[in-house]
């Protein structure tokens, strides 16, 4: 340590390198924040400070704590949201490419144009309550996604990285919306109509997404090594046996479509990661489409591929496009007339037709793939619309005497 008529330097051991420091007018003593590889440096930065003293210049160095927060006043939306994209996870996995994407374009549509270059600090209750009146007013759906999306992120800014008190997005009911209509199931008459009228290659995909409650990606990945059809013996109480014939699916994977191709995973949970029984039924029709040309020999053959059957420049599969697909199945159900029915309601046909057998909420969550009772409750209060049916078979265990006057209570 030498001393000075203004600071002081030391040598640190055993870098050999310069530290300064300061008494400062408030009688506390300051350090550089850096050290100097030579001495003339650490000379220079206390002739400097000297001079910001001397001309009434000086003032106190920022703390670390003043100094986080000034860093966390000039986080721009922007660059944050693009930092939450990029290490959100859901469940412990990073986001889908699919999910980021959608989430980019709901940003980049909606809220950037009025928040991108805003500090994440300087976003108030105002400002979000006066932009989201104007949100999407004509999409309901989009303008509930958006608010949500909007919302997780500054809630994630609050909650994890300090950078807001309070969250501004207070709006009650901002992220969900009243859906127009409620699912109606497809009878079994309308099943087997828009089962006929799809193309050959494409009937038993319709009849998978039924009666197996299957998500269109997860049949468009399926792949033959996923279907286990097999023989099984059952003794009776004779000593006769019978061989019953049964067949399971193995989902474990999933295609979802992205900007510029595909991408191939397993399902969206864990809990898609399922097996799931075909009802014997339907299974004749599944074991013809196996045995038909459209299918390959090779275990890895897709069950659904385009008609045509080709490959990319890498030699593998080229997948069904959804855009083939729903161009055939809109054309099946306006023959069936329900020109409602989305292709992902033949799912939830499906699952409520499983719910109808009295399956418990556990089976059901199991063959649907739901890792959430909420989600598979949906198809058990489907299963219920037989409501006044059953209500009215109440009246009929009541015996009411027929008699004059009398009222029924």
């Amino acid at each position: 340590m030498q001393h000075r008529k203004f600071g002081r330097i030391r040598k640190c051991q055993p870098s050999g390198r310069y530290q300064a420091a300061y008494t400062a007018p408030d009688g506390r003593l300051y350090k550089a924040e850096r050290t100097f590889a030579a001495r003339e440096d650490a000379e220079g930065w206390l002739t400097d400070r000297r001079r910001e003293i001397d001309r009434e210049l000086w003032s106190p160095p920022a703390t670390t704590e003043q100094k986080k927060t000034a860093k966390q006043k000039s986080v721009k939306f922007g660059d944050y949201a693009e930092k939450w994209l990029e290490t959100r996870t859901v469940k412990g996995r990073p986001l889908r490419r699919r999910s980021r994407e959608g989430y980019e374009d709901l940003l980049g549509a909606h809220v950037y144009p009025t928040f991108k270059n805003k500090a994440v600090r300087d976003i108030t209750m105002e400002s979000v309550d006066r932009w989201y009146a104007k949100l999407a007013p004509n999409a309901p759906t989009t303008r509930a996604r958006t608010y949500s999306l909007f919302k997780s992120i500054m809630e994630t800014a609050r909650k994890r990285d300090r950078l807001i008190e309070v969250n501004p997005c207070e709006i009650v009911g901002g992220g969900s919306t009243e859906r127009k209509s409620k699912t109606r199931p497809a009878t079994y008459a309308e099943i087997d109509t828009i089962v006929s009228e799809m193309p050959e290659h494409l009937s038993a995909m319709v009849v998978l997404a039924t009666w197996c409650a299957m998500r269109d990606g997860e049949l468009i990945e399926l792949r033959r090594s996923d279907i286990n059809i097999f023989d099984r013996v059952e003794r009776g109480e004779d000593g006769s046996e019978t061989k019953v014939r049964e067949g399971v699916i193995h989902i474990r994977r999933g295609a979802t479509r992205v900007k510029g191709g595909w991408e191939i995973g397993p399902p969206k949970s864990e809990a898609g990661i399922r097996d799931v029984t075909i009802p014997p039924h339907v299974l004749p029709a599944i074991e013809a489409h196996l045995a038909s040309e459209y299918v390959g020999a090779a275990k890895d053959s897709l069950l659904f591929p385009p008609q045509r059957g080709e490959t990319d420049v890498d030699g593998n599969p080229v997948r069904l496009q959804p855009s083939t697909l729903y161009r055939h199945y809109y054309k099946a159900r306006s023959a069936a007339k329900r020109p409602d029915l989305r292709f992902h309601d033949l799912r939830h046909t499906g699952a409520t037709l499983y719910a109808q057998t009295g399956a418990t909420l556990a089976e059901l969550m199991d063959r649907v793939g739901h890792s959430t009772p909420a989600a598979a409750m949906r198809y058990q209060h489907a299963a219920q619309g037989r409501d006044a049916k059953l209500a009215a078979a109440m009246s009929q265990l009541v015996h009411i005497p027929d008699r004059p006057g009398r009222e029924a209570r």
